[in-house]
């Protein structure tokens, strides 16, 4: 067990001795994390410290500071870059106070900011990512910036400018990460008429599909890599079948596959395919209906909030955590990568902490069973057209 705070200040220069013996001996990153902190206490010299295990990064040293700010472990991609497992999602960011909510999560310790056209606030979130980087909290390289292609924008030749408009407004030079939004082709809006463009090409109820193929596109996704405005390109709303075809021609693969996901939405077998592909998966709206209610959708208010769920607020109970600690670990515990997001100081912080535990294997299993296969994020529930999910 950890030493407890009211001995580590009795301890002689032998018992720190032992203390730093224990920590190279085989731990668990939840373990080895205490003992690290223990060690800084003590000011033991730091390179007789290793800040990540073979599956885990536990601190990031440039951002470790005596406020426990903290960088989660990181997810190698197929591209060969490395993608925070944690990071913080923009979706429903107020354009009021974005620039804000950004630089107070990276003085937190964020470090992936999950970002697209259509939320409508990169501009804003850039202003954050400028300003810690000119107040020194962070170099841009340690950032891990992510935006998506909105549906309107399919066609070959309208990505590029698209992508250098959206680095633009977020004020970088490129893009960590790179989605197609929906897998959905939409008649082009001009920026200049209205942007984000939303669903509807007259902005009301004129949902305009188009024939540009998903080939087109992922074409026109991979020269930006190959010109340097994306380290890597991914796929959001993917179904298995798609993912698959995409694969056949793709000459650069899909890094990352984001989905929503929750205990009542696993998709265990597109999960499954997306690790038999080498694609890791990044995990939305994560809390189930929580995101949705806020949003006033019938089918969100009828269902169970999982932050309240006897299966959920047990397990948490048992670790000493929240239900949302709960729900993240379920997720990345499982490998998949998460994007929550917070107003709140304590939960931001809590959110970041959410690979220092570990749940049982049925305590998983039990979260798992939950699943009713139900999807909240579904376009023709909202438009009444584009059934992706059929």
């Amino acid at each position: 067990m950890p030493l407890s705070l009211p001995n580590l200040t009795q301890l002689s220069k032998a018992n720190r001795h032992q203390l730093l013996q224990n920590y190279h001996k085989p731990r668990s990153p939840t373990h080895k994390a205490i003992i690290i902190c223990e060690l800084l206490l003590f000011e033991v010299p730091q390179d007789s410290i290793s800040y990540t295990s073979s599956s885990h990064q536990i601190f990031d040293r440039s951002t470790y500071t005596t406020s426990s700010a903290m960088s989660p472990p990181t997810i190698k991609l197929n591209s060969g870059h490395e993608m925070p497992q944690v990071g913080f999602g923009l979706w429903k960011v107020d354009n009021a106070t974005c620039a804000d909510t950004v630089y107070n999560a990276i003085k937190t310790g964020y470090r992936l900011f999950d970002g697209a056209c259509d939320y409508g606030n990169e501009q804003e979130a850039g202003e954050g990512v400028a300003r810690a980087i000119k107040d020194g909290l962070v170099k841009r390289e340690e950032l891990f910036i992510v935006s998506k292609l909105w549906n309107t924008f399919h066609e070959g030749h309208q990505v590029e400018p698209i992508v250098k408009k959206q680095l633009a407004d977020w004020g970088i030079d490129y893009f960590d990460l790179f989605y197609i939004h929906f897998p959905v082709a939409l008649k082009y809006v001009d920026p200049s008429v209205r942007y984000p463009p939303g669903w509807e090409f007259d902005g009301k109820d004129d949902v305009q599909p188009i024939g540009a193929p998903i080939q087109e596109t992922w074409t026109a996704l991979e020269k930006t890599v190959e010109k340097g405005l994306v380290k890597s390109i991914a796929i959001s709303n993917f179904q298995g079948s798609l993912i698959l075809d995409l694969l056949r021609y793709a000459k650069i693969r899909p890094a990352v596959l984001q989905i929503e996901h929750h205990p009542y939405l696993v998709q265990q077998t597109l999960l499954t395919l997306a690790k038999s592909e080498g694609i890791v998966v990044t995990a939305y709206s994560s809390f189930g209906p929580q995101s949705f209610v806020e949003l006033g959708w019938d089918k969100a208010k009828d269902t169970p909030v999982l932050f309240e769920h006897p299966v959920v607020t047990k397990i948490a109970e048992k670790h000493g955590k929240t239900p949302a600690q709960v729900l993240l670990r379920w997720s990345t515990q499982r490998g998949l990568a998460v994007i929550p997001k917070s107003n709140s100081q304590s939960r931001l912080q809590q959110n970041l902490e959410v690979t220092t535990f570990d749940l049982d294997e049925s305590e998983i299993k039990e979260i798992s069973a939950l699943d009713k296969n139900l999807r909240f994020n579904n376009p023709a529930d909202y438009l009444g057209t584009l059934h992706i999910f059929a």
